[in-house]
């Protein structure tokens, strides 16, 4: 059973600081982040953690903001409340609404429906949004595609309703795969194959789009596994990170030959879309 650590930091004045800190706490294993009107509760796994993992978040120092924070171990059978707490309904362009079942069907094109677990993931609003706004403008009819880092799910889901088969869904958490695998089945998705693991499942795979959002950090450690992977003309997809991160992004995947054809922005958070 996967623990989480939770710290709830209470921040004034709120911005620029808890955009500040996120990205600090992100840097140190930190892998969700749910903001609130006080400031923001961070999550990481109980094996990353350790007791001075806040020794080298430099905000937490300034003289510039007044930051408190409690803490607290958040076992696996509690998240369901901490989701229903904080996961609001999101809905992109007008065509696509992201729920779960205690929301009201907004009726646009696309519905997908997820079943509050602990996968929200970081910057869940924000690079979710972007990533399926990446996927709205592609054609992904009879593409092959991989979910990579899947959470719960969404994404993939998405792709199926857009037509792609089959679809490769992966995540290294255990919560994750098998809430990805219940979201799978909540939407009737029949091309959706879930795996728990992480980039060592892709050899000999080959896929015609790669979604890959996660934090920058993994992002640049699998990145050849990606690359050995995508197909010629392929399209892989990019976020979890910032703006900042966008130029050591860029750099890694330029090795590869690949262009950059599409960057979308949200709240400092960015996704990226590079042609192969």
């Amino acid at each position: 059973m996967v623990n989480y650590i939770g710290y709830t930091f209470k921040i004034s004045p709120k911005e620029p600081a808890t955009e500040i800190l996120i990205a600090q706490l992100g840097l140190e294993g930190f892998e969700s982040f749910v903001e609130n009107e006080d400031g923001v509760t961070a999550y990481i796994q109980e094996g990353d953690w350790n007791a001075t993992i806040l020794e080298d978040i430099q905000i937490l120092n300034s003289n510039e903001f007044e930051i408190s924070y409690v803490e607290e171990v958040i076992e696996q059978t509690n998240w369901n409340s901490e989701w229903e707490k904080n996961f609001n309904q999101i809905q992109v362009d007008d065509l696509v609404s992201i729920r779960a079942p205690f929301h009201e069907n907004p009726n646009l094109k696309y519905d997908i429906v997820i079943e509050p677990k602990m996968s929200f993931g970081t910057g869940h609003h924000e690079t979710t949004h972007m990533m399926v706004q990446q996927l709205i403008d592609l054609d992904l009819t009879n593409k092959k595609v991989l979910d990579m880092g899947c959470g719960t799910g969404i994404l993939a889901i998405f792709a199926e309703m857009k037509g792609a088969h089959p679809i490769d869904a992966i995540d290294i958490d255990n919560w994750c795969y098998e809430n990805s695998i219940e979201n799978v089945q909540r939407n009737n998705c029949q091309h959706i194959e879930v795996f728990e693991g992480d980039a060592t499942l892709l050899k000999d795979k080959s896929y015609d789009v790669i979604i890959a959002n996660i934090n920058r950090n993994i992002l640049l450690n699998d990145m050849e596994a990606y690359m050995n992977c995508l197909n010629k003309g392929g399209v892989i997809l990019f976020s979890g990170f910032y703006k900042e991160d966008i130029s050591i992004i860029d750099a890694e995947v330029s090795k590869y030959g690949l262009k950059l054809d599409k960057t979308i922005e949200r709240n400092n958070w960015v996704s990226l879309k590079y042609i192969k």
